[in-house]
């Protein structure tokens, strides 16, 4: 039986993109210049101003439609409890490995040192600090423990004959699991705007910090393919068009 793995990091990569400033320019500006507004996104630098301030525009009336002419697709590795999460965004398309066609790896997440273990506050506007020694070492210990005994219970009955979609529900939701995810810019505005914390956001926000981890390299990728789009979306107290 294999040795279980046990990790603190989430992966995110970005497969393709059809992701652009210029998309959202195009769509914007059909409606009053038609087939001409192909033709309308310079590199002069007045061009760019003009694109900016219509960008800025849109986003700050909330004129959101513009931005969705233009599509994601990230891999996301990370843990089951994140991707339960992440389906609440019925604003994405999603395909996760599956239990009943593949053998589930034995590989699990643990909250790593610099996880903040201790809630103060009220539900909808607390905080996290950080846990003492004696509590970190306890959830690393439990943590490890619970996922490596229930490995074993999986891989006793895989080997008893038991089907991999029976045998999975030993496993507890700290198990690592795989999936693509395609959104739209304006999509991922709004994941972004509830699933990271930010100082002078309009509508803060008190997201768990594993997908947290995933919205931030997310955002990371995204602003490097919209940079107006994602200025718009900062300056505009990072509400979703």
């Amino acid at each position: 039986m294999p040795e279980p793995v046990f990790r603190s990091d989430v992966v995110v990569e970005l497969v393709r993109s059809g992701a652009s400033d210029a998309d959202v320019l195009f769509a914007a500006r059909v409606s009053t210049k038609g087939e001409a507004s192909r033709d309308d996104v310079g590199a002069d630098e007045q061009a760019q101003q003009r694109s900016a301030g219509l960008v800025n525009y849109l986003m700050r009336d909330r004129h959101g439609s513009p931005f969705e002419h233009t599509s994601m697709t990230f891999y996301v590795q990370a843990p089951i409890f994140v991707f339960r999460e992440f389906m609440r965004h019925r604003i994405a398309s999603y395909n996760e490995e599956s239990g009943r066609y593949r053998e589930l790896r034995p590989v699990f997440y643990v909250p790593g040192p610099e996880r903040r273990l201790v809630q103060e506050g009220k539900p909808g506007a607390y905080r996290f600090t950080a846990g003492t020694p004696d509590q970190h070492a306890l959830v690393d210990a439990e943590v490890r423990a619970a996922s490596t005994r229930a490995y074993e219970a999986y891989r006793a009955m895989l080997d008893a004959g038991v089907a991999r979609e029976v045998a999975r529900v030993v496993l507890p939701v700290t198990t690592y699991s795989s999936m693509y995810v395609t959104m739209n810019a304006r999509a991922l505005m709004n994941f972004l705007s509830l699933r990271t914390q930010r100082e002078g956001s309009t509508f803060p926000s008190f997201p768990q910090r594993e997908i947290e981890m995933c919205a931030e390299a997310m955002e990371e990728v995204w602003k490097d393919l919209m940079p107006l789009t994602h200025a718009a979306f900062e300056r505009n107290g990072r509400v979703a068009p």
